[in-house]
């Protein structure tokens, strides 16, 4: 379907063009006293995961309208990652849903894994929705409810997603709660957190010890008078108090409109708990759409922390997981995805280009202008040939939605699946 010949064919094509801009983009860098290929080099190494749900076509309540082609199975999804990874050699892993991914026979997986060059990055609990059969439902809650006995049933769902995550070798345990309260008196709001605090301490003793437990917070949806993690310190708070591979999970889209994000990022980073991020873009709320697409100067400023606190001998924060979390309502999902991922690549590499000592300088002598014109000269630095470059060293695409387009994957993938083969999960 998608050969190294293809990508090389097409990369040739686009070649005398990419290595003008690359020149020039060289030498602007060169004069700054950077090095073109040490950025290049770093954004090589950069990878982001994969989730299984993003590789369908998204919907809302009202309509759902599939690409046809899209993954039935755990394998297919592992097959299109793989393709997504082939184009960029920057998507080397891909996280699980379950119960949607749970694996029918591990080994085989694995092989498929390697194959496709492959690993599992993180396992996706889901108790924010009642599946066939379930004895107690999830209605008012999970690990929050009122009831035992749907607390213990979310437990337990917790701890079969790592028993599923350790036979295929993952680390990472990611727990979205969308437990909440709709009207005013609905909630005890203190007993709700404390209930949560002991059944996330209850999962988290499950947990082998070089696991990471990932917490992520929402201010609203599927509620939307309460819900029992709605900011960074409640998700902090319970990081806390369960232990110390407990680390807060950025959504980009979990926030309300015009909430400083860099500065939580920041914070959490200094607090050494910041655990990874869902990328995605957003205009009004929990849009999923795709990354950058909506609020790029943002994006960069949350890049500019990361950067910033990552290359800080003084922050003692792990390493970050970096995930997409998105949902293409319109758009060809893969192809999305490849933009998902060049846009964090290109403002990852901006915020390499920052000249940080010129900027603490600033800060320090608090030169408001100078400071915010050293960002914005890295901001409006157009580095896509690096990343394309970087694409190119590992034998990826130069431009990979393009390459995809010509190969004509999708229709290929029609004709393998069938023109309404509609993906697993949501």
């Amino acid at each position: 379907m998608l050969t190294t010949e293809i990508i090389q064919n097409h990369n040739q094509k686009l070649d005398a063009d990419h290595q003008f801009k690359l020149a020039y983009l060289s030498e602007l860098l060169d004069r700054k006293g950077i090095n073109i290929q040490s950025i290049i080099n770093k954004v090589k190494a950069f990878q982001v995961a994969i989730p299984s749900w993003a590789l369908g076509t998204g919907g809302t309540r009202f309509g759902r309208f599939p690409n046809g082609g899209e993954p039935r199975t755990l394998e297919e999804k592992i097959e299109d990652v793989g393709l997504i990874h082939q184009l960029n050699g920057s998507s080397n892993s891909i996280s699980l849903h379950i119960p949607w991914d749970i694996p029918s026979d591990p080994e085989a997986i694995k092989q498929l894994l390697k194959t496709h060059q492959l690993s599992i990055d993180s396992v996706n609990s889901n108790t924010f929705q009642d599946q066939k059969d379930q004895p107690f439902s999830y209605k008012f809650g999970s690990l929050s409810h009122t009831g035992a006995d749907s607390r213990d049933l979310a437990i337990q769902h917790n701890i079969s997603c790592i028993e599923y995550g350790k036979q295929l070798d993952s680390k990472t345990l990611t727990v979205w709660l969308a437990d909440g309260s709709n009207f005013p008196g609905q909630q005890h709001f203190r007993r709700a957190y404390q209930r949560t605090a002991d059944a996330l301490s209850a999962i988290y003793a499950a947990m082998p010890d070089d696991w990471t437990m990932l917490i992520e917070y929402k201010p609203y949806e599927p509620f939307f008078y309460s819900m029992v993690i709605p900011d960074w310190g409640t998700s902090y708070s319970l990081c806390q108090q369960v232990g110390k591979n407990a680390q807060v999970l950025v959504d980009l889209g979990h926030h309300l409109p015009n909430t400083n994000i860099e500065q939580i990022v920041g914070r959490l980073m200094h607090f050494g708990r910041l655990g990874g991020f869902h990328f995605n873009g957003s205009m009004y709320g929990d849009d999923d759409l795709t990354t950058g697409s909506i609020k790029p100067y943002q994006f960069f400023l949350i890049f500019n922390e990361l950067v910033d606190g990552m290359h800080d001998a003084a922050v003692k924060n792990p390493t970050l997981a970096w995930m997409i979390d998105a949902s293409h309502n319109t758009k060809d999902p893969i192809e999305d995805l490849l933009q998902s991922v060049n846009a964090i690549l290109t403002t990852y590499a901006k915020a390499l280009l920052v000249d940080r000592q010129a900027l603490n300088n600033a800060q320090e002598q608090n030169d408001v202008l100078a400071a915010e014109e050293i960002l914005r000269d890295a901001f409006f630095t157009d580095v896509r040939a690096l990343v394309a470059e970087a694409s190119r060293q590992v034998g990826g695409a130069l431009d990979p939605v393009a390459t995809f387009r010509q190969a004509k994957v999708r229709q290929s993938l029609i004709q393998q699946r069938g023109k309404f083969s509609v993906a697993t999960g949501l």
